[in-house]
């Protein structure tokens, strides 16, 4: 009798443990590894406030890369795609007779701490003096036509990385990565014929039929990873996410640390750009959710997943 008493309590003790073990499981979804990089924090170790990060997606579209039929319907409807899944295949296989067939991207190693700054185009950046501060990391990342002359001392003169759409593209010096975010059929189609024998094709503003760039830097975006920062992190707030924002999360994914700059409106409210005259202070952030935005980011520098510079 008493063997069996100590039986039944032995399986209940093995029983009670079990069920405590899948408790916990099932709160905390992640548990720190290794360290992967050389910084004294890695990204990859401050996952657990991220809550809405996800290293599956692959960031940028590489030569055997695979889109799901349904992930190309979403990406059609961003700005009414008209064109088929086929043709989109087709494209992308063309681009890569002109691209790499991967993207040049600085690999993740116990040994090297990647840092990046991402570096916005608000006006709050006037007057900051940041732009040491912005130089000295190993990638700088700056989006569409922001211009470096003449603000020098307060965004900095270095880029690494510039990512743009057509419609916002700018000439590069031979060293920057040319990060193309595709909205559209056209812009994979751009991209290789600005590149070669020139740009012909029409869109809702003027594009560059040519443009300088070294094509052994380009690197696209792939609509799975546009799909899931919709999605995942702005939980389908506003049309699609605006150039910053997608700037932002791939620097989470390709860095080990992050320095942001100039995100958000300026000292009065106005989201503006440094380099230009304000003239309309009603001007907001269009199809883009700005303030969805701008709260992950806030959310992000709390749990000290970026460093977040505001400026003024």
């Amino acid at each position: 009798m008493m063997f069996k008493w100590k039986l039944c309590t032995f399986f209940l003790y093995v029983t009670c443990v079990c069920v405590m073990l899948k408790i916990n499981h099932n709160v905390v979804d992640w548990v720190p590894t290794q360290i992967q990089c050389a910084c004294q924090i890695c990204l990859e170790d401050n996952q657990l406030p991220v809550h809405r990060f996800n290293a599956s997606p692959v960031p940028f579209l590489y030569q055997d890369c695979k889109l799901e039929e349904d992930t190309f319907n979403w990406w059609k409807e961003m700005q009414t795609e008209t064109r088929n899944f086929s043709t989109y295949r087709k494209t992308v296989q063309a681009l890569f007779d002109v691209i790499p067939p991967s993207p040049d991207l600085i690999k993740a190693t116990p040994d090297v701490c990647r840092t990046c700054a991402v570096v916005g185009n608000s006006g709050n950046l006037k007057g900051s003096h940041y732009g040491r501060l912005i130089d000295v990391h190993d990638i700088v990342i700056r989006m569409n036509s922001a211009q470096t002359g003449g603000f020098e001392e307060d965004v900095g003169t270095r880029t690494t990385h510039r990512v743009m759409y057509p419609e916002s593209a700018v000439d590069l010096d031979n060293s920057t990565h040319l990060v193309l975010v595709p909205f559209k059929i056209l812009d994979l189609e751009w991209v290789v014929e600005a590149l070669t024998t020139g740009f012909t094709g029409q869109s809702y503003a003027p594009v560059k039929s040519k443009i300088t760039a070294n094509k052994d830097l380009v690197m696209v975006v792939n609509p799975e990873f546009m799909r899931y920062i919709h999605e995942t992190w702005l939980k389908n707030k506003g049309k699609y996410p605006s150039t910053g924002f997608m700037a932002l999360i791939l620097a989470l994914h390709i860095c080990d640390e992050v320095y942001v700059f100039g995100y958000g409106a300026d000292g009065e409210g106005n989201w503006s750009h440094y380099w230009e005259k304000l003239k309309d202070k009603h001007l907001k952030t269009g199809v883009h959710s700005g303030n969805q935005e701008y709260d992950i980011l806030q959310e992000l520098a709390k749990q000290k997943t970026v460093t977040f510079y505001r400026g003024w």
